[in-house]
């Protein structure tokens, strides 16, 4: 009998010690939140996420630690002893070429201040699109470059005239948008904290957030046109706007978050790996390199100086961990992999197919990390997008070779299939291949289309963060294709030779182009002499197609009219 007592008492004493146990885990879950509507409660900010002042930033780690939960941000004591872990790779605490020398206080005013004196004169003050006015064959003396540049003949060329069937999305000029009736009252135009619309206000499609206004401009010869005033606007936004979202990117080999502004728009952030200096080790196979965000910030400059306007909007940013990832996030995978490195930094892992691992953690100095953002398309649901294998995709495997290494007239197969053998896919596929070799990015599996425009349209160039890994090695099996079938646009021709040219010269207009971005300098020096080494390897191989096939049957007519009338690429 005494037995039974006792047995049932220390059941009832194993439930207790459960129900505790469980009420504490649901205590640390929501004591972050309680704590943080506390704070916006108590100091009348409403929970602003507003960026630290200078002052705060000059204050040690120590001293922020030594503040109290509700200043800093933090969870309590309890929380933290859960977020303790402890990373075994040293280099996951290094910091970017950027972080390295300015602090994230100045940093801000660095960039800016880089941005108007990038060539001393009023000119570069302009946007980098600008309206077509006047031409130049050559820069002046003191005149920038990249104004030059585009100010050229090659860079005015006309697109056919665009229909209705020619743009993504028909927009209704009759539609009034009410931003009051979108149910958030934080919604704000082009980010204008203290623009406030009256009751009766009527906004058009022209006061549209840069976003959707980019979304709407997009067509079947572009996503972005040169002289369009939304780009530099977005591009804007994706360093400005508050984040008030952050979710985990499902699929892909290694980490990549989903943000979400103020004003609903989205970006792809991509964190910083490597420092500006690192190369990719020799020994590392293309498949399992890294992922470098200046490499996705430097795609989009380069897609834009070679005139192709097919990379959606990319900037750099540097991202407070704290309050824009881990504070604003819903996802608890991605929120329970931050911890403190023993050198007092925050980090976090995320969860994804390689690298996510507390030995390949990304830490702040001691919550910053850079990173570059890319404005979203159009939601599939919206836009749809069509995946197309890439004819030259490489066999990802470690022994194993893709049927275009051992088989030299692969092309004159590859030109009988469909899309191949008609309009201009396999002239994109060129120009994507001149693209690639120039940053030396070896991984293009797949691309995409706009499934509206059917096969007449261009190819979209997504997901370039395996470029610039090495500036000292040309990996000159990117340019196979080019060799292999020797075509290439006459517009694409022609814009290389120019950028090959002394008074141009594409390291000196990427340069000054990059120098408009946030994390400046993007790429270091041997990056940038490496891509006009590269230029002049693109052009030997085609002046050695030329020598074999002739001028006219390797460059093709494209700016006598519409593209798509030209005789089709199997033609000889």
């Amino acid at each position: 009998m005494i037995k039974m007592i006792l047995f049932r008492k220390f059941r009832v004493l194993i439930l207790m010690v459960f129900l505790v146990a469980c009420t504490m885990h649901i205590m640390i879950d929501l004591l972050p939140k309680l704590e943080k509507r506390a704070t916006g409660a108590d100091g009348g900010d409403g929970g602003c996420q507003c960026a630290r002042r200078p002052g705060d930033d000059a204050q040690g780690w120590g001293k922020q630690r030594a503040m109290s939960a509700a200043e800093a941000g933090w969870p309590n004591k309890h929380t933290l002893r859960i977020l303790q872990d402890f990373s075994n790779e040293p280099s996951s605490n290094l910091t970017s070429h950027s972080l390295e020398k300015i602090t994230a206080a100045g940093e801000r005013a660095e960039s800016l201040k880089r941005m108007k004196q990038s060539a001393g004169n009023a000119e570069d003050r302009k946007p980098l699109i600008r309206d077509a006015s006047g031409g130049r064959t050559a820069p002046a003396p003191g005149v920038s470059r990249l104004y030059a540049l585009f100010e050229h003949p090659l860079y005015k060329i006309d697109l056919p005239p665009v229909t209705d069937d020619d743009t993504l999305f028909n927009v209704n000029t009759d539609i009034r948008f009410y931003p009051r009736a979108a149910g958030n009252q934080e919604w704000h135009n082009e980010g204008n904290e203290e623009e406030e619309y009256p009751p009766t206000a009527e906004v058009t499609a022209e006061s549209y957030p840069n976003w959707l206004r980019f979304h709407i401009g997009i067509n079947r010869y572009e996503l972005y046109s040169r002289h369009s005033p939304v780009l530099d606007a977005l591009l804007k936004d994706l360093v400005t706007q508050r984040i008030s979202s952050v979710a985990m990117k499902s699929g892909g080999t290694q980490l990549k978050l989903i943000m979400t502004f103020q004003n609903y728009g989205q970006a792809l952030f991509k964190p910083m790996k490597q420092t500006r200096e690192q190369e990719t080790p020799p020994d590392f196979f293309y498949f399992s390199d890294f992922e470098r965000h200046n490499a996705e910030v430097a795609a989009f400059h380069l897609d834009r100086i070679l005139d192709f306007r097919r990379v959606p909007p990319v900037a750099g940013r540097l991202v407070n961990m704290t309050r824009e990832i881990r504070d604003v996030t819903r996802d608890k995978k991605l929120w329970r992999t931050f911890f403190i490195s023993p050198a007092n930094n925050i980090c976090f892992y995320g969860e994804c197919s390689y690298y996510c691992s507390t030995e390949h953690a990304l830490c702040g100095k001691p919550d910053q990390i850079e990173g570059s953002l890319a404005a979203f398309l159009p939601d599939l649901a919206l836009a749809k997008r069509k995946t197309w294998r890439n004819p030259w995709r490489r066999s990802y495997h470690k022994r194993k070779k893709a049927e275009w290494e051992v088989d030299p007239d692969y092309c004159d197969e590859v030109k009988q299939t469909p899309p191949y053998d008609r309009g201009t896919r396999l002239l994109d596929i060129m120009d994507m291949t001149i693209f690639d070799f120039l940053m030396g990015n070896m991984d293009r599996h797949h691309y995409e289309t706009f499934e509206k425009f059917g096969n007449d349209t261009f190819i979209i160039h997504l997901d370039n963060g395996r470029g610039f890994g090495k500036h000292s090695h040309d990996e000159l099996s990117i340019l196979v294709p080019l060799s292999q079938c020797c075509r290439v646009r006459k517009s694409t021709y022609l814009r290389l030779q120019l950028l090959a040219k002394e008074e141009y010269q594409l390291s000196s207009l990427m340069g000054e182009s990059l120098l408009r971005d946030r994390l400046s300098p993007v790429l270091i020096q041997p990056h940038l002499q490496a891509m006009d080494r590269r230029l002049r390897l693109v052009l030997q191989v085609l002046a050695g197609c030329m020598e074999k096939e002739g001028y006219v049957n390797v460059v093709e007519e494209d700016l006598a009219g519409d593209t798509t009338t030209h005789r089709s690429p199997g033609h000889r």
